[in-house]
C-alpha cells in the first residue's frame, strides 16, 4: 500500500471536512476519495456508493469479521469502516488517496499504511462559531446539535495526533493551504522514488 500518497483528513463535527475533502477532490486530477462504509441512514441528497456504502448492521459485521476493513469504528451508534479492496486498488495505481475520517479511523489507518501516509486537522475558527454551525445543521432537534457539540469538543483534543493542522476560518484560502500542501507532499514522494529506483540500480 505504498505505491500511492495517503491523506487522512480529520476535523471535530461541523469543521468542515467533507466539504474540504470534496473540494480538494476536484481540484487533484490524480486523486481517490475512499469512501465509507456506513450503517447509518443516508441524509437528504446523499447517494449509495457516492457519499457512502449504506449496508446494513449485519452486513458491516460479517465485513468487520472477515477483516475487509482498513479501519472502523462506532459513532454517534452507528458504524463506519474504509475497505481494504478499494484502497490497496487505488494505491497500486499511484493515485493520491484521501480518507474523510474521525480520529479513531486515521489513528487505525497511520498504524496500517507506514510509508507516503500524512493526517490533516481542520479545526473551526472558536467553539462558539462550531457550535451555531451544529445548532443550525440541526436546527430540527436541537438536543442532537447539543450531543454533537459536546463530542467535537472531546474530538478536538486529539488534534496533536496529526502531522498538519489547519484553521477553517475561510473555506477556500483553507483549501488553498491544504491544496499546496498536498502538492509538496506528492512532489516530494516522486523525489524519494527516483531515488529509491536509481539506488536499486547501482
Amino acid at each position: 500500500m505504498s505505491n500511492g500518497l495517503s491523506i487522512i483528513i480529520s476535523s471535530p463535527s461541523g469543521a468542515g471536512k467533507t466539504t474540504i475533502t470534496k473540494k480538494i477532490l476536484k481540484k487533484i486530477k490524480n486523486s481517490y476519495l475512499s469512501i465509507s462504509c456506513t450503517t447509518r441512514k443516508a441524509r437528504e441528497k446523499e447517494k449509495n456508493g457516492i457519499d457512502y456504502f449504506f449496508i446494513t448492521k449485519e452486513k458491516f459485521l460479517n465485513f468487520k469479521k472477515n477483516k475487509k476493513f482498513l479501519e472502523y469504528a462506532k459513532v454517534y451508534d452507528n458504524f463506519y469502516g474504509t475497505l481494504n479492496s478499494q484502497v490497496i486498488k487505488n494505491l497500486k495505481k499511484n493515485k493520491i488517496v484521501l480518507f474523510d475520517v474521525d480520529w479513531q479511523g486515521a489513528r487505525s489507518i497511520k498504524k496500517k499504511i507506514k510509508k507516503n501516509c500524512f493526517s490533516f486537522y481542520l479545526l473551526p475558527p472558536s467553539v462558539k462559531i462550531l457550535k451555531k454551525r451544529l445548532l443550525t445543521r440541526h436546527m430540527n432537534d436541537p438536543h442532537i446539535a447539543l450531543k454533537r457539540f459536546s463530542t467535537a469538543k472531546k474530538d478536538i483534543t486529539h488534534w496533536t495526533e496529526y502531522d498538519y493542522v489547519f484553521i477553517n476560518d475561510n473555506l477556500e484560502k483553507c483549501v488553498k493551504l491544504i491544496l499546496q500542501k498536498i502538492k509538496a507532499l506528492d512532489e516530494e514522494k516522486k523525489r524519494k522514488d527516483l531515488v529509491e529506483k536509481k539506488i536499486k540500480y547501482l
